[in-house]
């Protein structure tokens, strides 16, 4: 995939990222990675244990391309919510899409198995992203990293959510996450995008772990 570049379209967004900010930033997600890995192994190990219960010839991971910072491609890591054909299975259910735009949800996906559905409503399917941020690959805190086959749809300016690095969590997870919209997704995305700061960072993290847990957006 060519890499995204600036356009020079109406309502292009300046990307501010003071040097301060940035190096803050990394020490932030190499710190609260590690950090989460360590609290949360207990965790992890029991929800491996769990999909190798349920199906053990199936892997506990699950990699996917996503699209980062400008365009570049990379394997995001997440635990294995779907059957093990669930790719070849989506051409299927594409005409189901509950989103607008170049996503795909589905509320009661058949390919989600039944802890898939426990760890997404809780969003424990995410966790293993924290391997993606001690990598680089992502933050704690962005826009979320879209399949190369969404960004083959993006507009020019939807294009401009991935002059970042992508994020675990962002504007998007705590403002409604599956109730909200490709067009408003991206919109929250640029607003966070323009409005960077490590204090606005903490602030969404917080948030993230008060509607972690039996949220009712996510599926």
């Amino acid at each position: 995939m060519d890499q995204v570049k600036a356009p020079q379209i109406k309502g292009a967004i300046l990307v501010n990222e003071p040097l301060l900010y940035r190096y803050s930033k990394r020490s932030m997600d190499i710190i609260g990675a590690l950090a989460g890995l360590v609290v949360l192994s207990f965790l992890l190990l029991i929800i491996s244990v769990w999909i190798k219960i349920e199906d053990p010839r199936g892997p506990v991971f699950f990699s996917q391309k996503r699209v980062g910072k400008d365009g570049k491609e990379f394997n995001m890591y997440k635990f294995r919510s779907m059957v093990t054909d669930a790719e070849e299975r989506l051409k299927e259910l594409l005409a189901l899409n509950e989103t607008t735009g170049a996503m795909f949800k589905m509320k009661n996906d058949p390919r989600v198995t039944r802890v898939g559905r426990f760890i997404r409503k809780t969003s424990i399917d995410e966790l293993p992203q924290l391997f993606n941020v001690l990598k680089g690959d992502m933050s704690l805190v962005g826009p979320r990293p879209p399949l190369p086959r969404e960004v083959d749809e993006y507009t020019s300016y939807d294009k401009q959510r991935l002059f970042v690095v992508p994020g675990c969590t962002g504007l998007w997870q705590i403002s409604g996450r599956s109730n909200i919209g490709f067009k408003e997704m991206v919109e929250l995305d640029l607003q966070y995008i323009q409005n960077r700061t490590l204090l606005f960072d903490i602030k969404i993290i917080f948030k993230t772990v008060l509607v972690l847990f039996g949220s009712k957006d996510a599926f």
